[in-house]
C-alpha cells in the first residue's frame, strides 16, 4: 500500500470526511457541505448515519466538490475522540470503498495534529490487509482496488516524519499476519527460522539453534515435541541492542509450534487445519522485535522462538514418557498435546539463564481453555510481577487489544505435581486448564520477573468487528508489546 501526505486532497477520486456523533463534520468537511449547497447534511439527515464510530455513509459527490464520491466515516463523540477512535474512522473508511473500483482512497485529516494524520495512514494500511498469496482465480470485483492511501495533513513535513514509527510497527503487524497465515507445508520450522534470518536487514542479530546444538545444550522437552516430525525443530534468537551497552535486556519468547496435529494424543480432524497457527505466539514475538529494530528503539532486547512441528510418527513421544528439561527438572509427559508447554519450558530457562533479563513475556497459543474462560476477544494475562503485568496491561488498551489478569495461586501447584517426576504437563482435566499451564511455565522462570499472555483466543478472527483487522491472521500481541515497550523501557 502506497501512503502519501499532501497539502490539499485536490481532485480526489474517493475522499473520506471525518464526522462526529451528532452529524458534525470535521476538518475540510463542513467546507465541502458549503460549496455543496449543503447536500452533505441532507444526505446524512436522510439516512441512519449519524458519526458513530465505525459506520459509514458513501455519498456521490454533489455539485461544488471536486471528489467524486465522498465517504463521511464515523469519529464518534467529539469530547471521546482519541487514537482507537481515529483509527477505527479511517479503517472503517477504507472498508468502505475498498472494492469501489477506485485506486485512491483520501482520507481529510487537515484539522489533527501531524501525528494523527501519521495514525490515520497506519489505520488504513492495517485495514488494507489481505494475504492473498495464494488466490490466482479471485474475480477483480473481490478484489481491493485502492492502492494508495493519500492523507491531507495541515503540516505535511511532520506527518511524513511521524510515519516512520508507524510504518515500522505496520510492516511488523504484517510480517506477524503473514508468518500466521501461511499453511504448514510452506512455513515449517526451518523456514520461519530462516524468514527470521531475513530481519538482519533491519539491524538485529539473529543465531538459529538446529536440532544437533539443541540437543547439545539440552533442550530436551523441546525436541521431544518434534522428534515424531521429518521438519528438523529450531530456536531463533533475535537480539536487538538499541539501548545502553551492557544494559540488561528485556525478554520475549514465543511458541512456534508450526504444526500441531496433537501428537500421539490427536486431535479431532474437525478443525484440525486451524492448527497452522499454533506458532501465533512466535510470530508475535518476532513481529516485536521486528518493529523495535525497525523503529530503532532505544532498548535492549532478546526474542527467543521456539520452532517445532508436532506429528504423530512412530518417534513421536508417548503419554506417560518422562522427559529430563533444560532446567533439570523431570516432566511426566501426560498429554502430547499439551506440547507448547514443553517448547517453552526449555526457551524459558534458556532465555533467563543466558542472557539475565529484566524479565521475560512469553506468548503462546497455549490453552482452549482460555477461549472458555474469556470467549475470543480476550488475551489472557498471567504473571509473577504487578510491575510487568501493569505494563501489559495499561499498553494494551491503548492500542485495541484486550486483556484479563487472570490468578496463579500456589494452591493450585498441587494439580502439576507427579508422583514418578518433578511435575507433569496437564493438571485435574478440564478444570482450570489454563491457570495450571501457566503455573508449570512459571516453574522454568527461575524467579524471574514474568508473564504469560495466553492468546490462544485472539491469534486469529473469523468474523471481525475491528475495521483495522481483517479476518484471519491478527498479528495480536506486537502492537500492545511494543507500545509497553515506548511507554515504560526505552532509554
Amino acid at each position: 500500500m502506497n501512503i502519501e501526505f499532501v497539502a490539499s486532497p485536490g481532485a480526489a477520486g474517493v475522499l473520506a470526511v471525518l464526522v462526529n456523533e451528532g452529524r458534525k463534520l470535521c476538518g475540510a468537511g463542513g467546507q465541502l457541505d458549503q460549496k455543496a449547497s449543503g447536500a452533505l447534511t441532507r444526505a446524512m439527515n436522510a439516512s441512519r448515519f449519524t458519526g458513530g464510530s465505525n459506520s459509514t455513509l458513501i455519498v456521490a459527490a454533489p455539485s461544488g466538490v471536486e471528489a467524486q464520491t465522498v465517504v463521511l466515516t464515523g469519529a464518534g463523540e467529539a469530547d471521546k475522540f482519541d487514537d482507537l477512535a481515529l483509527e477505527a474512522a479511517a479503517g472503517a473508511a477504507y472498508q468502505a470503498v475498498k472494492l469501489s473500483g477506485a485506486t485512491i482512497l483520501t482520507i481529510d485529516a487537515s484539522h489533527l495534529t501531524a501525528q494523527q494524520a501519521a495514525r490515520a495512514a497506519f489505520a488504513a494500511r492495517l485495514a488494507s490487509y489481505r494475504f492473498l498469496k495464494y488466490r490466482t482465480t479471485l474475480k477483480p470485483e473481490k478484489t481491493p482496488s485502492i492502492e494508495t492511501i493519500r492523507i491531507v495533513a495541515a503540516d505535511v513535513d511532520g506527518a511524513r516524519a511521524a510515519w516512520e514509527s508507524f510504518a515500522a510497527v505496520a510492516e511488523a503487524v504484517e510480517f506477524s499476519r503473514d508468518l500466521v497465515s501461511e499453511p504448514a507445508n510452506v512455513l515449517y520450522p526451518a523456514e520461519f527460522a530462516r524468514r527470521v534470518k531475513g530481519l538482519e536487514r533491519l539491524g538485529l542479530e539473529v543465531e538459529i539453534l538446529g536440532e544437533s546444538e539443541l540437543e547439545d545444550l539440552g533442550f530436551r522437552t523441546l525436541l521431544a515435541v518434534g522428534q515424531g516430525s521429518e521438519r528438523e525443530s529450531q530456536v531463533a534468537i533475535m537480539k536487538w541492542n538499541g539501548g545502553k551497552a551492557g544494559e540488561q535486556p528485556i525478554a520475549f519468547v514465543g511458541k512456534g509450534v508450526c504444526f500441531d496435529t496433537g501428537g500421539i494424543s490427536i486431535k479431532p480432524a474437525d478443525g484440525m487445519e486451524e492448527m497452522k497457527w499454533d506458532m501465533g505466539g512466535a510470530a508475535a514475538v518476532a513481529g516485536v522485535m521486528h518493529a523495535l529494530a525497525g523503529r530503532k528503539a532505544k532498548v535492549n532486547a532478546v526474542g527467543v522462538l521456539g520452532l517445532v512441528e508436532n506429528m504423530p510418527d512412530g518417534k513421536a513421544q508417548r503419554p506417560g514418557d518422562v522427559v529430563m528439561s533444560l532446567s533439570g527438572q523431570y516432566v511426566e509427559v501426560l498429554n502430547t498435546d499439551a506440547e507448547g508447554r514443553l517448547v517453552l519450558a526449555d526457551c524459558l530457562w534458556y532465555t533467563q539463564d543466558r542472557f539475565k533479563p529484566k524479565f521475560m513475556i512469553d506468548l503462546a497459543t497455549l490453552t482452549g481453555a482460555m477461549i472458555v474462560s474469556l470467549g475470543l476477544e480476550y488475551a489472557g494475562v498471567f504473571s509473577n510481577s504487578d510491575e510487568v503485568a501493569g505494563a501489559i496491561l495499561e499498553a494494551a488498551p491503548k492500542v485495541g487489544e484486550n486483556v484479563w489478569r487472570m490468578p496463579i495461586p500456589a494452591a493450585y501447584e498441587r494439580h502439576i505435581d507427579s508422583p514418578i517426576a518433578d511435575v507433569k504437563n496437564t493438571g485435574n482435566g478440564r478444570a482450570g486448564g489454563s491457570i495450571t499451564a501457566a503455573l508449570f511455565l512459571q516453574r522454568f522462570t527461575n524467579g524471574l520477573p514474568w508473564a504469560h499472555i495466553d492468546i490462544a483466543p485472539t491469534a486469529w478472527v473469523k468474523d471481525s468487528k475491528n475495521p483495522t483487522v481483517p479476518d484471519g491472521a491478527v498479528g495480536w500481541g506486537v502492537r500492545t508489546l511494543d507500545r509497553m515497550v515506548a511507554d515504560h523501557y526505552e532509554v
